[in-house]
């Protein structure tokens, strides 16, 4: 039993030895294929990705890390960046508040965490813009016009109110009335219709 047992050790340590060699060899070429030219370069990217190897080796966090490994699977300092960046991004995502849009984020990108963060961030900065608007009319359009996504009602408030205030400084009032006729309640697109006729 003893000798069974020292066998498997034994058949255990020689692979991981020859795994570790193998590991070597490919983060050597990788280097090589990165700076064909450049000594200096290949063992500093040779020492980055080992570490790199070695962290993602650690890591605990399975889901995250295949996330990392599927993104980047010949780069290990790639995989460790989208590793960290991924995982802090989970954390961040338990903790937000607005269900809402925490639903959005996770409705949109299931799976990348730094993606849900962005959308969520994004969004809920538009929706607080959104509450602190003025303009009556704009906002009724910019709600009507993209009801669950604040981002887009942002970009629709801001394009309008600009073009809005644009219209009220213009001078050729025939060109104004024809334009405001063709789009009574659009005002990028009054801009744009007296624009061209002003040319």
């Amino acid at each position: 039993m003893k000798k069974i047992l020292m066998m498997i050790i034994y058949v255990l340590f020689t692979l991981a030895i020859s795994y570790s060699q193998s590991v070597e060899s490919k983060v050597r070429k990788f280097a090589r294929n990165e700076y064909p030219n450049d000594q200096k370069m290949q063992e500093y990217v040779f020492n980055e990705q080992i570490s790199a190897y070695r962290y993602m080796r650690k890591v605990d966090d399975v889901q995250v890390k295949q996330f990392a490994q599927v993104e980047y699977p010949n780069d290990y300092s790639l995989q460790k960046y989208v590793y960290d960046n991924q995982l802090s991004a989970k954390r961040y995502m338990v903790s937000v508040s607005d269900r809402e849009i925490k639903r959005k984020a996770l409705r949109e990108y299931p799976n990348d965490y730094s993606l849900q963060k962005y959308v969520y961030d994004n969004q809920l900065s538009a929706k607080r813009y959104m509450v602190s608007v003025s303009d009556r009319e704009i906002k009724r359009k910019a709600l009507r016009e993209y009801p669950n996504d604040y981002s887009l009602q942002k970009y629709v408030y801001d394009n309008q109110l600009s073009a809005k205030e644009y219209m009220d400084r213009v001078t050729n009032l025939r060109i104004k009335r024809k334009a405001v006729r063709e789009y009574p309640s659009d005002y990028s697109m009054q801009k744009y219709i007296y624009d061209m006729s002003v040319k």
